[in-house]
């Protein structure tokens, strides 16, 4: 008897609800459409009718305040005190009592870069501080289809790549570098320093795990740190090392069964120590272990090899092995920016998600023109080569095994010669690291008093880069020498014996002062 006097109230309602809503405006209508859309797809109804509910459950959810007050109030003068009391950190570290020794006596070129360079001082001295390798920028050629560029495209094209501001000089010069090395693409960004630091996290992004030589650049470790990736490190040079750290990430990767990108970022020439990388031992270690290869050869690219073609043509290995090559356009090619030959698949994927090209004006015309016809130059006249690779085996005649204080930890194609000192010196006259940047910073001054320009490898930044996790490595000071072929090789043995006798003279002085 209750069940059927529910019933009956139940009906009355429904009946109450219907007549209701078919008083609302448009209520026949949305009843049309809601027997057809469930004849015809009865899913479909049933979804439209769960997202109804969850936007009325919405509606009718409570309001949060974003603006909740879980701070304390302070008063107005602890405000002003604290404002006060704020210092900023500076951008730039200030410079040490040495680096303002340095830059005090900085020498400065009037005129063009060549072998032989005047001074504001008004003497001409050598030329031995420049990257300038092979005189191009002396080349009467170059220079006038650098002028004939500058006429017709302008200083600059004023705009990113992919938008207004890549020309056809760009192509040209892309397509040149990658016929050069042989690989399928290429792409070129308008700085040097900013290409590798751009590709690393173009690809190697968090979770990613990155394996690095530690003696790696600092461009490089710049790159290594905006991937926010795992950063494992490896011994300077020690392949042995290298397969070490890879067999245990390809370990740890299989007992967790997640699939990571996994990369080994490491120098062709490297910059803080001047010698090689063995290329065919690491591609060997990459097959076998499934690592990608991101190798910088900013300072072997027109250098190493016959032709200049860089680290690939000098150990033999096929370019297209290694995953990306990257270089600088800078140097040895004397025009500017870097490059990254790779696949296509690689090229096409940085000129949508690398920030240095992206986000950066294109390679002015002119010097995209410079690279093209230097790398051209290189690959029909590689006399241009063995020429100053003669003059760097008579610097190394003059100061390797006749100096009794420095050794050269160069390859011995490397034209930037970087000279440290000897590690007998080093133990025997308990020198720290800032003992011989001292000492070096004597030497460069010496020679100079002498008419022979050199430079000191810049070791500060590393000493600022590197973290807990980068281990105990760090960059030993050391003189640079870069050679050129435009000099004789009497001018280069005529420098070489300058720059031994400043050392001994600085050397033989540090010793009599602490006798005395």
């Amino acid at each position: 008897m209750d069940f059927d006097l529910f019933q009956a109230q139940l009906s009355h309602g429904l009946q109450q609800a219907i007549s209701a809503f078919q008083k609302v405006p448009g209520s026949a209508v949305l009843l049309r459409y809601i027997r057809s859309s469930y004849q015809n797809d009865p899913v479909r109804s049933a979804i439209e009718l769960i997202l109804i509910l969850f936007f009325i459950r919405y509606l009718l959810s409570p309001s949060y305040s974003t603006h909740k007050q879980n701070f304390v109030k302070l008063r107005e003068d602890e405000i002003d005190e604290l404002i006060d009391e704020w210092v900023p950190e500076p951008l730039v570290a200030e410079k040490t009592a040495l680096e303002e020794a340095e830059s005090e006596k900085l020498p400065i070129i009037v005129g063009p870069t060549g072998p032989k360079v005047k001074l504001s001082s008004g003497r001409t001295v050598t030329n031995l501080a420049s990257y300038n390798f092979y005189n191009f920028n002396s080349n009467e050629q170059i220079k006038e289809k650098a002028i004939q560029t500058l006429r017709t495209y302008g200083v600059g094209p004023c705009g990113p790549p992919q938008f207004y501001g890549t020309q056809d000089v760009h192509v040209k010069a892309e397509a040149d570098i990658a016929n050069f090395l042989g690989s399928e693409g290429c792409i070129i960004y308008a700085q040097a320093f900013s290409t590798v630091s751009s590709v690393i996290p173009a690809f190697c992004k968090r979770g990613d795990v990155i394996i690095a030589d530690e003696a790696a650049n600092y461009s490089i470790r710049k790159g290594l740190q905006a991937s926010r990736s795992n950063i494992k490190w490896f011994k300077h040079g020690d392949m042995d090392d290298l397969e070490r750290v890879m067999k245990s990430v390809a370990v740890e990767q299989a007992k967790g069964k997640k699939l990571t990108r996994r990369f080994v970022v490491t120098e062709g020439l490297f910059e803080t120590c001047g010698d090689i990388t063995d290329l065919p031992r690491l591609v060997e270690l990459k097959e076998k272990y499934k690592f990608r290869i991101i190798l910088d050869e900013t300072w072997s690219f027109g250098v190493l090899g016959r032709t200049g073609r860089g680290l690939t043509e000098a150990q033999n290995v096929d370019p297209q092995q290694v995953d990306m090559i990257v270089g600088s356009l800078s140097g040895p090619l004397c025009a500017g920016g870097g490059f990254c030959a790779g696949a296509k698949d690689v090229v096409e994927h940085q000129r949508i998600t690398s920030s240095a090209y992206t986000y950066s004006a294109a390679l002015p015309a002119m010097l995209a023109m410079t690279a093209s016809e230097t790398v051209n130059l290189l690959q029909s006249n590689p006399d241009i080569l063995t020429q100053c690779r003669e003059n760097i085996k008579a610097m190394r005649l003059q100061l390797d095994p006749r100096s009794d204080w420095v050794v050269c930890t160069s390859a011995k194609e490397n034209p930037v010669m970087l000279l440290v000192l000897k590690p007998e010196t080093i133990t025997t006259k308990k020198l720290g690291i800032d003992d011989q940047e001292r000492i070096l910073l004597e030497c460069v001054d010496e020679c100079l008093a002498n008419g022979v320009l050199i430079a000191k490898l810049k070791t500060r930044p590393y000493a600022h880069a590197i973290s807990a996790r980068d281990g105990k490595w760090v960059a030993q000071p050391a003189l640079k020498i870069c050679i050129t072929s435009a000099l004789s090789k009497k001018d280069i043995e005529k420098a070489g014996a300058t720059i031994r006798h400043a050392l001994t003279k600085v050397m033989t002085r540090k010793a009599g002062s602490k006798m005395g």
